[in-house]
């Protein structure tokens, strides 16, 4: 069955793309969900008129090319999504949203077949390779930030991935220089060096005999 995608389904194709899916996963998932439109002979005639549209706007020329890239180069583009606390996204951000922003801020129309990129699924600072023309590509820098919030730093989103894969975090870096019992190597035990003389157990009783004053002498008496 043929239908009309109505968003960025990832494996499948782009929103605006005519894909051929079985039957009943038309009529069970995408339909259902308004992910997607039968592709009526009406519909299709309506999308190629607006693709051709759009493919006006599109770089036509190395030198024309090379002149969007100049100013795609100085552009960063903003996405505020819902994200989970380890920075995962309740979404993604597809190569469409990037097509449909760059249009809706610089008036510039690019292929969205021609976005290096799948789908991001995690806040950060991403470079977004596009391709304009043969032999010109331009890269945009895409912030992906959690919504009301700020962009953490890169070690931030470093731990936060590690998190979210059940990696440990890395301990600081004094603690790390210091080694746990477990890595302590295993050593001989020290060989206690002889004592010059000898240590001898005295005998307490000898001690007391030798503390007790010796008996005056006395005198026989005839």
């Amino acid at each position: 069955m043929e239908v009309i995608l109505l968003d960025d389904i990832e494996k499948l194709g782009l929103r605006g793309e005519v894909v051929n899916v079985a039957r009943g996963y038309a009529r069970n998932f995408l339909l259902p969900r308004r992910l997607a439109e039968a592709a009526t002979p009406a519909k299709v005639a309506e999308l190629q008129k607006r693709d051709e549209q759009r493919a006006r706007h599109e770089a036509r020329s190395s030198d024309q090319a090379q002149q969007i890239a100049d100013v795609l180069g100085k552009t960063v583009l903003r996405f505020e999504v819902k994200a989970g606390p380890t920075g995962s996204l309740f979404g993604s951000v597809t190569p469409t949203n990037i097509a449909d922003e760059l249009w809706r801020t610089k008036k510039i129309r690019v292929d969205r077949r021609k976005i290096g990129i799948d789908t991001i699924k995690r806040i950060g600072r991403f470079e977004v390779p596009i391709d304009l023309f043969q032999d010109v590509q331009a890269t945009v820098n895409t912030h992906v930030v959690p919504e009301g919030g700020e962009l953490p730093s890169d070690e931030e989103l470093a731990a936060m991935e590690a998190q979210e894969h059940g990696e440990p975090e890395a301990p600081p870096a004094d603690e790390a220089a210091e080694p746990t019992l477990d890595e302590v190597p295993a050593t001989e035990e020290p060989v206690a060096e002889p004592a010059d003389e000898p240590a001898t157990e005295s005998d307490p009783s000898a001690e007391a005999e030798a503390e007790q004053p010796a008996p005056e002498a006395t005198e026989e008496t005839a």
